[in-house]
């Protein structure tokens, strides 16, 4: 734990059901870490008179649609930004609402940590196993789990270690290494960035304290080299008649100039001759880098192929098994096609098999179902018309994910990973 992370960026979501006080918490952050400006202070006093708040009401800082406020909730993934001198952070702000499951997933999909908030009066709800679970189902190792308005149960320490014990519980069956438990008043500033008085029965850091030294460095994969190319670069011009670059983002791995590797699917093996970000030539590109390489050899690639290193490869094959968080208002069919999308290849699919969905309380699962509706998380075999190129999600969170694209809308209908590559064929 203790140091901070190498980039010095942290990336984390907020969720929890409504009124668990997700947009109090963010704001109190905002404001106690002294990261908003005057101006923004003065309109949300304002707009807090104006309602008639006895005081500042802080979920004003982060509800920023008009609209939104006056129906009083938030209904998209906002994102927000600020510093401390520790560290940087992004915070991605879902909505609290079922029917808003799939902005979490959004959210979650790019964070390194999830804030679950958990209302003291109420305990867990659907929604805290539902967030719980995708945030698992996504790979995040690092969950900060806030028990907030404990200012209403008069600061019981019992209270907090009721709901400490059945999260535990609950999670116990979750795949995820680090939990960490706080109590807090987001409303009234307890353990969020000054430690309160009034829990001397806790005995852990505040949530900024635990933000600014988590160390999240070590979840990256820098061993499986994976160069998904999203475009073949050729000028064209007298000054670069014969430049063939290959640009995309690095997914994991470190790549360096010399190094060999292998052009996928087609096996052919090559060197790596220069490496550029930007105009700027580099020794080495690392994730998530955005970078151009040329080769030693002519060999042909073109986007949706990807560089990997010849003795660790990606898997290949046609028949996916994956869980899947279908996004969609209109149900998944077994049989019905759709668009995969894999790193920066897509491939004509269809559904050929549902295994079974889960049942996002108790986590068992539910067998016998021909159809998924919005919301609900299952497990499923798509075969695809054209081979893939996947590893396991828990080991890389970018070739181990993949959307569903409804081809007559273009829309995105489901997120999905895999976890199981023994199925490829």
């Amino acid at each position: 734990m203790g140091q901070t992370d190498h980039n010095g960026l942290l990336r984390f979501t907020t969720a929890g059901s409504v009124d668990d006080g997700k947009s109090t918490l963010i704001g109190r952050l905002l404001y106690d870490s002294k990261s908003i400006f005057e101006d923004q202070l003065e309109a949300v006093e304002s707009a807090s008179n104006q309602k008639g708040i006895d005081g500042t009401d802080l979920s004003l800082l982060t509800d920023g649609l008009k609209a939104e406020r006056e129906q009083g909730i938030t209904i998209d993934v906002a994102y927000r930004y600020f510093a401390t001198p520790k560290r940087k952070f992004i915070i991605a702000d879902t909505p609290g609402h079922i029917q808003y499951t799939r902005n979490m997933v959004t959210g979650a999909s790019t964070a390194d940590l999830a804030i679950i908030l958990i209302d003291a009066r109420h305990g867990l709800l659907e929604q805290t196993h539902r967030h719980s679970f995708i945030a698992s189902l996504l790979g995040l190792q690092h969950v900060v789990v806030c028990v907030n308005k404990m200012d209403l149960v008069d600061y019981s320490e019992a209270r907090f270690n009721e709901i400490v014990a059945a999260y535990k519980e609950f999670s116990s069956r979750l795949d995820i290494t680090d939990i960490k438990f706080i109590p807090i008043s987001a409303l009234l500033g307890d353990n969020v960035v000054e430690p309160s008085e009034r829990t001397t029965w806790y005995g852990g850091g505040t949530l900024l304290h635990h933000l600014e030294t988590v160390h999240v460095g070590a979840d990256r994969n820098l061993q499986d080299c994976r160069f998904p190319i999203q475009y073949v670069i050729r000028p064209q011009t007298d000054a670069h008649r014969d430049f063939r670059g290959y640009a995309g983002r690095v997914a994991s791995g470190v790549f360096k100039v010399g190094d060999e590797v292998v052009a996928m699917p087609s096996g052919q093996t090559t060197k790596i001759k220069e490496i550029f970000v930007g105009d700027t030539h580099v020794d080495k590109a690392f994730p998530p880098l955005s970078v151009a390489m040329t080769l030693e050899d002519d060999i042909d690639l073109s986007r949706g192929d990807m560089l990997a290193r010849p003795n660790n490869q990606p898997s290949k094959g046609k028949l996916l098994d994956a869980k899947v968080c279908w996004l969609s208002e209109t149900p998944m069919n077994l049989g019905a096609k759709y668009i995969l999308r894999h790193t920066s290849r897509e491939s004509q699919s269809r559904i050929t098999k549902i295994h079974h969905e889960i049942d996002i309380n108790t986590l068992h699962r539910v067998e016998g179902v021909s159809e998924i509706s919005v919301n609900a998380i299952a497990r499923i075999q798509v075969k695809t018309a054209s081979e893939v190129l996947v590893d396991d999600y828990r080991r890389n969170k970018v070739t181990g994910s993949f959307l569903l694209i409804d081809p007559s809308t273009h829309q995105t209908v489901a997120a999905g990973v895999i976890d199981d590559l023994n199925t490829l064929a």
